[in-house]
């Protein structure tokens, strides 16, 4: 049994490649960036995780239902609305659903786990928090929604700090620290470390079972030298001072993550990680196809094995 801390495009990449080789597996998904619009809770980590393990995941944009329309987006421009966020046709479907769900007192696992039945998904997908936990970033234009600064403002704006509100009073659902503690292993996959596995690793009870098992937990860089895959990851981390390499997303999990898997082009920085009491890994980490994904996934497992 494997269980992954996921969150983003860099996630469901390695999640489709874990899904060919490994018959139980547990996704905990971030929560952060899920957002109120139009009336509707959406959810986007979630949602790609779920569309990307039923095959209909928009591959070319990273998000959404491929093939989808957008009258509805449209139509909400021609009335005035702000439309700065891009929901299509049949995505607005899955928001609609789970918003009435949410509202008639139905838990947002309740919510994932119906939609990863109907989609026939065999791994299970576990929201990190019920509650809201809502990310954050202090900028030069003033604090705002983490889709506010990287979807409306394209990521532009001076970052100066990050926050998860709600975050303190939150408690990780309980199947989430089950499946840490019964896991055979617990893989980070290669996400934003600040915007998308900082929001799951700051619920203290989820963090706390982490550690207590941190011989167990591997993560995977998601950078290279100093540039992350995709996303403003750099961003956040020079706003937190954190050394903008893999390094620096070593330093920021180093009380949880016992292994930590690097580009075979990083070797110099081996041995900076293994002073934080890692064990370092070097292979190619770039999926670039479904190929890579299951090579690097099939990698990691290996690994573990070791």
């Amino acid at each position: 049994m494997i269980t992954i801390l996921a969150g983003g495009t860099g996630s469901v990449k390695l999640i489709r490649g874990l899904s060919k080789l490994s018959e139980d597996m547990t996704i905990i998904s971030n929560v952060g960036d899920n957002i109120w619009l139009y009336g509707l809770y959406v959810c986007p980590d979630i949602d790609t995780i779920l569309y990307g393990l039923a095959g209909v995941l928009d591959e070319r944009r990273g998000w959404g239902i491929k093939g989808d329309s957008f009258e509805c987006l449209a139509q909400l421009k021609k009335l005035g609305a702000p439309a700065w966020f891009s929901l299509g046709d049949r995505d607005i479907a899955t928001h609609l659903l789970r918003t009435s769900m949410i509202k008639s007192g139905k838990s947002l696992l309740e919510v994932t786990t119906l939609m990863r039945d109907r989609y026939s998904i065999a791994a299970k997908v576990i929201p990190a928090a019920d509650s809201e936990v809502t990310t954050r970033i202090m900028t030069g234009r003033g604090e705002m929604h983490l889709q506010e600064f990287w979807v409306k403002y394209r990521g532009t704006p001076k970052v100066t700090g990050v926050r998860y509100d709600g975050a303190d009073k939150a408690v990780a659902n309980q199947d989430v620290i089950v499946a840490i503690r019964n896991s055979d292993a617990v893989i980070v996959a290669p996400a934003n470390p600040v915007s998308s596995i900082g929001p799951i690793i700051a619920l203290a009870d989820l963090r706390q079972e982490l550690m207590q098992n941190r011989e167990k937990v591997i993560a995977v860089s998601p950078l290279i030298g100093g540039k992350a895959f995709n996303g403003p990851a750099v961003k956040y981390m020079k706003a937190l001072g954190l050394e903008s390499s893999p390094v620096g997303v070593a330093q920021y999990y180093r009380d949880f993550v016992g292994k930590f898997v690097i580009s075979r082009g990083d070797h110099r920085f081996a041995s900076r990680i293994e002073a934080l009491n890692m064990r370092v890994y070097e292979t190619n980490i770039t999926m670039k196809g479904k190929q890579d994904e299951v090579r690097l996934a099939g990698d990691i497992l290996n690994r573990i094995k070791k």
